[in-house]
C-alpha cells in the first residue's frame, strides 16, 4: 500500500446530495484499501478545467454523474465496449501514460440490484422508458441485452428519443411514444423513470392506464428524489417498485473493481444506507 491515500471524486451539479463517497469509503474499510473521495460540484462548462486541475491534483479514478455524462464521454481517449454503445461515461479510469478510459457501469449497476436483490426476471418484459438522456442511455443497452422483450422510448422532447432510438438500432424491438399520448398507448410491465424530475422537484404527471398487471416500476434515482414517482407507481397499482438506492451501491462497485481490481461486497452498505435514507 502506498504512503497516501488514493485520491477519488465524483463530478456532478449539482453535488451535494450525493452518497458516493460515503459509499467508496465504506468499500474502502472493507477491502482495507486507504483512499480518499470527496464530491466536486462542477456545472458543465467549467467541468473540463476541474478535472484536468483533479488529474493534476493527484487524482485518480472519478465517477460523473448528471449533467457531465457525455461530456465525460468525450473527455476519454479509451472508451469500454459498453461505454462506446452508450455514448455516455460514468466512471473514469487513469490511463499510465495520462488520459482516461470511459466506462459505463449504471446499467450493469442496474441490472444486478433487480436480478440479484430483488429477485427480478426482466426476460420477456415490455419496458417503458421515461426520459432518453444519458441515465436512459446508460442503462437501456444493459436492459436489452438482459432480455426485455421490447423497449419503448418516451421523452418529452421527442427528437431525444428518437435519436436514442435511432443509436440503438434495433426497430423491431425499440419504440418511440409521445409523452403527451402516453394514456392512449397501452400499458407495459416494466417503467423505468430515467427522467431529472424528481432531483428537480418537478412533476412528471403520468397517466395510471400505463401500468399493466404486476408491473415491475424502478426509479433510477433514490431517496427523496424518488419519492413522488414511487407513489405514484404504488398509487396506480404496480406490484413491484424500488428506487435507485441499489443501482447507485452496484455501479459503484463496479467502478471500485475497475480502479482497485477488487470487487466490495455490497449487501452491508446497502442496508446501512437503507436505513439511513428511511430514517430520513
Amino acid at each position: 500500500m502506498s504512503d497516501s491515500p488514493s485520491r477519488h471524486a465524483v463530478f456532478g451539479h449539482p453535488i451535494h446530495h450525493s452518497l458516493s463517497p460515503v459509499i467508496h469509503r465504506r468499500f474502502g474499510q472493507q477491502t482495507s484499501i486507504e483512499l480518499s473521495y470527496e464530491a466536486i460540484d462542477a456545472p458543465p462548462e467549467t467541468f473540463a478545467v476541474q478535472l484536468d486541475a483533479f488529474r493534476r491534483g493527484g487524482g485518480g479514478g472519478a465517477n460523473v454523474t448528471l449533467p457531465l455524462k457525455t461530456l465525460a464521454f468525450d473527455r476519454c481517449a479509451q472508451v469500454s465496449d459498453y461505454a462506446a454503445r452508450t455514448g455516455v461515461v460514468n466512471t473514469l479510469e487513469p490511463l499510465a501514460g495520462g488520459g482516461w478510459r470511459g466506462h459505463n457501469t449504471d446499467g450493469p449497476g442496474l441490472v444486478a440490484d433487480l436480478a440479484e436483490r430483488h429477485r427480478q426476471d426482466l426476460r420477456g418484459r415490455d419496458l417503458l422508458m421515461l426520459g432518453s438522456g444519458g441515465a436512459a442511455q446508460g442503462v437501456a443497452y444493459a436492459l436489452l441485452d438482459a432480455g426485455v422483450r421490447s423497449l419503448t422510448l418516451a421523452n418529452r422532447n421527442a427528437d431525444r428519443a428518437d435519436a436514442l432510438a435511432d443509436r440503438i438500432g434495433q426497430p423491431g424491438r425499440v419504440h418511440v411514444r409521445y409523452w403527451n399520448d402516453l394514456a392512449h398507448a397501452g400499458s407495459w410491465d416494466f417503467i423505468v423513470n430515467a427522467t431529472s424530475a424528481g432531483v428537480q422537484g418537478t412533476d412528471i404527471a403520468l397517466p395510471f392506464a400505463i401500468v399493466a398487471p404486476r408491473a415491475l416500476c424502478y426509479d433510477l434515482s433514490y431517496g427523496r428524489s424518488a419519492t413522488a414517482f414511487l407513489a405514484w407507481a404504488r398509487t396506480a397499482g404496480a406490484a413491484h417498485v424500488f428506487d435507485g438506492l441499489g443501482m447507485l451501491v452496484e455501479q459503484a462497485a463496479e467502478a471500485f473493481a475497475i480502479w482497485h481490481g477488487r470487487r466490495p461486497d455490497t449487501e452491508a452498505v446497502y442496508a446501512e444506507l437503507r436505513a439511513l435514507l428511511d430514517a430520513a
